[in-house]
């Protein structure tokens, strides 16, 4: 079962990825994660890539999917896997197929626009551990201290209100646009993520399970 969440920022793909993860025994992975695994590895692709971000140049899409495949054909990811951060673009996503990565489900997670900016200029992340919280939807129960670590809880600076609007409207104009690449396939569903997590969960399973 090879899964791709869509959303805007702040919709809950991160939770939701979390959950589905745990329910199905999938890895849930990352690109940015894969690069830096990449990078501390060693690989050849990994030096290209370091030697890139240190001379401040953007690495192509091409070479970080090809990382991705190589993260795909990892022992782990037999039975599934969650894509967290790719595609961003309908030419990564075409990309993806080149390289014969298989998508079972595109999800998207739908949100209004009001809700997201709440949501992202509410949130509090652990500067120790990375556990996310939500000044009004999921606070902690010590506002400046994390209740899995005890870890001080600091505001990110996307997290502003400013940024939060330009992250929504890239997502709006870049992201959003692969529904119309993936909705022709027959493979694209969309869930309500206004409902609270564990209804958009059983949104999720339902659509999973059948």
């Amino acid at each position: 079962m090879n899964i791709i969440f869509l959303g805007a920022p702040g919709a809950g793909k991160g939770t939701q990825s979390e959950i589905i993860s745990k329910k199905f025994n999938i890895p849930v992975i990352g690109t940015g994660s894969i690069i830096r695994e990449s990078v501390k590895a060693g690989t050849e692709l990994g030096k290209q890539v370091k030697a890139m971000i240190n001379a401040g140049t953007l690495v192509p899409d091409e070479m970080i999917l090809n990382i991705l495949k190589d993260r795909l054909a990892e022992d782990d990811c037999q039975n599934g896997f969650i894509l967290d951060g790719a595609p961003r673009t309908i030419a990564q996503a075409e990309e993806l197929e080149k390289l014969g990565i298989r998508i079972d489900h595109v999800i998207e997670i739908a949100v209004n626009d009001e809700l997201i900016i709440e949501r992202l200029t509410g949130r509090k992340v652990c500067s120790a551990c990375g556990a996310s919280y939500h000044n009004v939807f999921m606070p902690s129960s010590d506002p400046s201290k994390c209740d899995r670590c005890g870890g001080e809880l600091i505001v990110r600076k996307d997290d502003n209100l400013e940024t939060a609007h330009e992250r929504l409207t890239l997502y709006h104009n870049v992201t959003e646009p692969l529904k119309n690449f993936y909705g022709p396939r027959g493979i694209l569903y969309t869930v309500d993520g206004e409902t609270g997590v564990e209804k958009t969960t059983r949104l999720m399973l339902d659509i999973l399970e059948a």
